[in-house]
């Protein structure tokens, strides 16, 4: 979808990488958790504390980032982007 949409829109070029930046990010405290949960399975105790702390900034930075992404994508589709008909198969997840 970014890629499509940085052909229409490519002033956003800097808001689409701040997204790929955010998706980096989330990806990596995902698999900071699956670590540490596959340590916990094995113990108890801090590990568990751990995983909530890794839990909660996740949940932050993943609200933050679609508040964002949901403001300035629709922000885009709304103000300029032609109707070729991309965004229902995206949206829709391919189904017409």
């Amino acid at each position: 979808m970014f890629s499509q949409l940085l052909r229409e829109r490519p002033d956003l070029a800097s808001t689409v990488t701040s997204l790929v930046e955010d998706h980096g990010m989330i990806a990596s405290i995902l698999s900071r958790v699956r670590e540490l949960a596959d340590r916990a399975a094995e113990s108890r105790g801090p590990t568990l504390e751990a995983i909530g702390r890794e839990l909660d900034g996740l949940a932050a930075i993943m609200e933050s980032h679609f508040s964002y992404e949901e403001r300035t994508i629709s922000e885009a589709l709304d103000n300029g982007v032609p109707a070729t008909g991309w965004t229902d198969m995206v949206f829709r997840f391919g189904t017409a």
